[in-house]
């Protein structure tokens, strides 16, 4: 599993929606197809069986700044996860070892020096906050400045 999937799941949870999660029963006989409206689409579809609504994509939006605020007011260490790559990888026990964070650049592409970390470290706390913003997070422009 790589580092910023690690972040992530610590983020948004690993487990899938629960309405996602839960088997589909099978239909006892074959589905009436139909569209919104409950009316075929058109005489072949009925007679194929064929539905033209698409299934809807499990889309969960999660706050990303309240998760890690929740997470930072129970937290004994008093922890910088605004701006530190290192203290955001501790809020969510994630090893923050430089080998670590080394691993994380190379995932998330940064093309820098890894021999300069306070750069690499910068760079690193932004592009996951980005990441976290493409992968259905809810993040503040203040958290990716």
């Amino acid at each position: 599993m790589s580092i910023f999937t690690r972040i992530k799941d610590a983020i948004f949870g690993d487990e899938p929606p629960a309405d996602a999660a839960a088997p589909k029963p099978a239909p006892q006989s074959a589905p009436k197809p139909a569209t919104t409206s409950g009316i075929p689409a058109s005489p072949a579809d009925a007679k194929w069986g064929r539905s033209v609504d698409m299934p809807k994509a499990d889309v969960r939006e999660v706050d990303v700044e309240a998760v890690l605020e929740l997470r930072s007011a129970h937290n004994p260490q008093k922890l910088n996860w605004r701006t530190s790559i290192v203290d955001l990888m501790k809020l969510l026990d994630v090893d923050s070892s430089l080998e670590n964070r080394r691993e994380l650049a190379r995932e998330l592409g940064y093309t820098g020096s890894t021999e300069d970390t306070a750069t690499m470290n910068v760079w690193l706390h932004k592009r996951v906050m980005e990441e976290l913003r493409n992968n259905g997070g809810k993040v503040p422009a203040s958290l990716v400045a």
